[in-house]
Formats: C-alpha cells, structure tokens, sequence
C-alpha cells in the first residue's frame, strides 16, 4: 500500500517537496492573518485611583488585592493592614519625596509614599532605533494614568489590631542618598506600638534588587505577621504583540507546581492559586522586559495570578509563611526583584547564583527549546567574531549546512537519481496508460533496480522547518536581536524590510499600507525561490504547475512581513541549496536544464524529457 502511494506521487518525486513548502506557507499565512486581525486589548481609562492594584483612600476596605493568610474568620473580621491611611498623607503623596536609583544600567527613583519600586528607565534600551527616542520606561509610579510597579510588606492575623505600614505610608529616609551599586537605602517606619518596620534597598550592577525587611519588636508582646511581597500593574505593555507565537504575561516556575503560565485575558476577574510552594519566581514577562519578585527560598509561601476592574489592572504576589516576632527580638526577610531587560547571559548568571530553576525560561524559547537556545549561543558566539548578528545568520547558516551535509546530499543524489529516472517512467506511463495497476508494478519496479526512494526530497525541508522555527523564536523573543542593524537599509533585523516595491523603493512619496510593503530583501528571497524551483522539472499536472509557478510570488508577499533577520536566513540557504543541488546534478552527470525551465516557465509550456 505504501509503495502505491509513492507510486500514486511519483510523476515529480519533488512534488511532495514542494507540497511540503506549500503547507508550510500557508501556515505562515494564519499566523500573520491571526496577527493583523486580532488587536491588543483596550485600556481601561479610568482614573489611577480606581484601578491600581492597591488600597486607595476611598477604598481602604477592599483588601482583595494583598494576599492574605487563610483563615476561617467572617468577612468582618478580615485583616487589618494599616490605620495610616488619611486625608493628609493622601494629599501629600504626589509631593512626598523619592529616593534616586542610579546604575550603568537603570535609573529611577524609589517613593516614599509606600516605598515602592515604582520608577525605573533602561538606559541602553530606547524606544526605537533613533538615538534620541526615548528611554524604555519599565516601572511607572503608582500616581501615574497607568502605574507598573513591585511593592514588598507585612499582613497580619484577621483579629489583629497591629498598625502596619501599607501604601499610604510616609516612610523615613535613615541612611543612603542615592540607590546604587555601591550605596544601598535604608528606609524606617514606626508604628508608635513597638513596632519598627525597615526596609534596605540594594542593587547589583545589571537588574536586580534585594529587598530586606526588618521588624524590631519592642513591644512587650509577641507578633505574628507574614511577609508578602506582588507586581501590579494597570493596562497592557505598550509594546504588546498579542501574538500567540509569543507568550506575553503572567509566568512563573513554583516548587513542585512547575513552569506556570497565563495570558492576560486567562486571568480576567479570577485568581490562579499555588500553595504550599517552597523556592521558585513569579511576574510579568513582556517581549523583551521582565518584573519578577523572588520569595525567600526557605520558607514556604502562597502564589497568586490575579486581575481586577474588568481585568484592566494584573498583579502576581506571593504571601511567605508566619514568623513570630518574640518580645524584644527581630525578624529579617530577604527577596528579590528581578525588573529589567531578558538578557540570556544575565538570567542565566541569576539563575546559577541564586538557584532560580528555569529562570531562562523568561525568554520564550518555545517547543524546539533544545534548538533554540543552543542556536542562539551560536549566533552569540559567531557575533562576537563577526561583530555583525546579519553576518552571524548567514556564518550560522553555512554551519547548519555543515552539519546535515551528508543527510542533505544523500537526498539531493536521490532526487537526481529520480530526474534521470523520467524518461522512463514517461515510457512506463505511456505503454500501461489504460491499466493503472500495471503501470503502478512497473514504477515500483523502477524505484527497487535503481534504489531510489521518491519521498527523498523532503528530507531538505523537513531539516529546515525546525531550524526556520527556532531561528525565528530567536530574533523574535532575544533581547539581543533588538535594534540589531545588518547592511544598507536593514536597522533593525527583527523588524521587516523597511523598503517596499510599491514606491519603488522610496523614490515614490507614497508609503503603502502594511500587506504591500514588500521589501528588496524579500524579493531577494522570492527569487531564489524561483531558482531552486527551476532546477527541477515542472510537474506534469497544469494546475500543479501554476500553482508552483506563482508559490514564490505568494510566499514572497507572506516573508515580507517577517523580520529581515529570517528573510535573510531563508534567502542564503536557498542559494546554498541550489548550489549544492546543482553541483550534485553535474556530478551525477544529469541534465542541468534550469534556463529552459525559466524560459518555459513564461511561457506557460513544460518541457517533455
């Protein structure tokens, strides 16, 4: 039955290939129509003071968003936060006073009101490519339209009446100016009630934050509290893609839960709940940015996914453990806050350092994560000799032709074995016409003299598919692949051809909507396509004919609004393959008859072998 099926398809053996490539383009052709159609959510526009994520003034007893420990209490007993919550800290919490962050890498300011992260700018990342766009802007204040920021503290037991700090809070500056490497702060509050809360505030020289919070309890009683620490932000990043190839939104890897995952619109108006987790990360991961908060990997906590307002404002948190705070002792919890750009090489160092199992995972490596990641080092090894990531795609390339050269080759032996094959499998077609079975015998064979295997040829693209995947997961999820320029107009590789045929590349003052701009890179690609389809003899079905005529023009459109980067990639390795198609179709002594296949191409007719 098999053997009929290769015999049913073997008028071209590389017709299957060329399927192959057809399926694969409009694959291709979903993704960008999903992509094009579905739009980012709309922001709620709502004041700030309504949805953000905390307790404001005129909702002070909506608790929902601060984790809090269970209990079998009645709604009115929930816990008590804090009683520092009044008109005249609210008024002064626009003008309280904020502490500068300043390292190589970021700066920002910490607020007092609540002492907050809450203001935090990337300085080698900007906006765009323009060196005068604006710096990314990662954590926006808690006062702003839109606020993104982490936020650490305490809860207590339901029926406690202990005063704790919360984000109305006026914290006390008690030593450090400014949050640097070098110079960490120290903030202070004093409940008047024997408790002083601190908090220390240091930083490393790439993305991280250590948080330490300290209760002195001078009281004459024992405390029970729980440290808590969450990410909230209102509204979606303002570089949201929405596009399912990427995941964009809540993640973490918690104990024995595993990796855990949400979209936005997953966690609308609900909680997600982990219990009982020891070790382990929670946050937000955008395309290229990240805020995650690290609980103590001692202790067991709680870990949540939550929105609310519609699901307009998105928080991750966790709540640790009890720790009893002794009459006249102390308790120090430490945490951290990862808030910064998704360099592989920084989360992998966070990663070995601080035993954060699977903190590469905030790069979205996908499925072919054994690829992935691997291809990147590589294009990462090959930028550090070339200084070029274009030039490290194609030295990348060369190297994948390398490797699958003796698979390759043997495919491409066999689909010349199957060209000279034609003459008489025509002859064979001709003398058994009116008897199908007969003629099925006779190719088969065919095939079992000359050992030749009529699927062969899709052993080529069946080595691409996986590689075009993951290479496309690279300069779509790396932090590394932003802004990157190649050669001429190319500034950036994981964005599209700028250039576009339909104004003749720039000399016509007209830019056309996005499905026509169709760049000189891709036209580059659609007509190496074209050659490599030319080698090889055109299928002797007309329909099959025209619709492998027109498939590079079509796929030509379709790569126009990938990232150059892949563009680049698809069109060397299509002029590698054909060389070595061609090289292999001379050794082997079989007819060349590409200008004849062009020529008959536009002329609508198919040379008889």
């Amino acid at each position: 039955m098999i053997w009929k099926i290769y015999v049913k398809r073997s008028d071209n053996a590389m017709n299957e290939q060329r399927n192959f490539i057809l399926a694969i383009g409009l694959s291709i052709l979903v993704l960008l129509v999903w992509q094009y159609f579905i739009g980012s959510s709309q922001i709620d526009e709502r004041p700030a003071n309504q949805i953000n994520g905390e307790i404001s003034l005129e909702e002070s007893e909506d608790l929902s968003n601060i984790p809090l420990p269970d209990n079998d209490l009645e709604s009115e007993d929930k816990i008590s936060l804090a009683t520092t919550q009044s008109t005249q800290v609210s008024k002064a919490g626009p003008s309280v006073e904020r502490i500068n962050i300043n390292t190589e890498k970021l700066e920002g300011s910490i607020s007092l009101l609540g002492a907050k992260l809450d203001d935090m700018r990337l300085k080698k990342y900007r906006d765009t490519i323009d060196p005068d766009s604006k710096l990314v802007q990662l954590l926006k204040p808690y006062t702003s339209e839109n606020p993104y920021y982490a936020h650490q503290g305490w809860v207590s037991d339901a029926k406690s009446q202990t005063k704790l700090p919360n984000d109305e809070t006026i914290w006390e500056l008690v030593s450090g100016n400014e949050l640097s490497v070098d110079s960490p702060i120290k903030l202070q509050w004093n409940n008047n009630e024997g408790l002083i809360f601190s908090k220390e505030f240091s930083i490393d020289d790439n993305y991280l934050f250590t948080v330490k919070q300290t209760v002195k309890n001078n009281s004459n009683s024992s405390e029970i509290l729980y440290p808590y620490s969450l990410v909230s932000r209102k509204g979606l990043p303002e570089d949201y893609t929405n596009f399912f190839v990427l995941h964009e939104g809540y993640i973490g890897v918690l104990g024995s839960e595993g990796e855990k995952k949400a979209d936005y619109a997953d966690i609308a108006e609900q909680t997600e709940s982990f219990e009982n987790i020891t070790t382990g990360w929670l946050g937000f991961t955008d395309k290229n940015w990240a805020t995650v908060i690290v609980p103590p990997q001692d202790i067991s906590y709680q870990g949540r996914f939550t929105s609310k307002g519609n699901g307009s404002t998105y928080q991750v948190d966790y709540l640790g453990s009890a720790q009893k705070i002794n009459a006249g002792s102390s308790t120090t919890i430490s945490s951290y806050v990862f808030s910064g750009a998704k360099e592989v090489r920084i989360l992998d160092e966070y990663e070995d350092e601080y035993s954060l199992e699977k903190f590469d995972l905030l790069v979205d490596w996908g499925w072919f994560y054994f690829l992935t990641k691997p291809l990147f080092y590589v294009l990462q090894w090959l930028y550090g000799i070339l200084g070029n990531y274009g030039l490290s795609i194609l030295g990348v390339t060369v190297l994948i032709k390398i490797v699958f050269f003796p698979l390759a080759n043997k495919a491409y032996v066999s689909m010349s074995a199957m060209k000279k094959l034609q003459p008489e499998m025509l002859k064979i077609r001709e003398n058994h016409k009116d008897d199908r079975a007969k003629q099925q015998q006779a190719i088969i064979a065919l095939y079992k003299k000359d050992k030749v295997n009529p699927l062969s040829g899709c052993i080529p693209i069946l080595i691409q598919v996986p590689v075009f995947f993951a290479l496309y997961k690279v300069l779509l999820c790396t932090m590394e692949m932003r802004h990157q320029p190649f050669y001429g107009w190319i500034a950036d590789l994981s964005a599209k051809d700028p250039t576009t045929l339909f104004n003749l590349f720039g000399i016509i003052p007209w830019y056309p909507p996005s499905f026509l701009v169709i760049g000189i890179w891709p036209i580059i690609m659609g007509f190496t396509m074209f050659i490599q389809m030319r080698l090889n003899p055109a299928p002797p079905d007309p329909i099959q004919q025209k619709i492998f005529a027109w498939m590079p023009v079509a796929l030509t459109f379709l790569f126009a609004q990938f990232s150059a980067g892949l563009v680049i990639y698809w069109a060397w390795n299509n002029t590698l393959s054909s060389l070595q198609q061609y090289i292999i179709m001379k050794r082997m002594g079989v007819e060349v008859e590409l200008w004849s296949n062009i020529k008959n191409t536009f002329k609508g007719k198919q040379k008889k072998s």
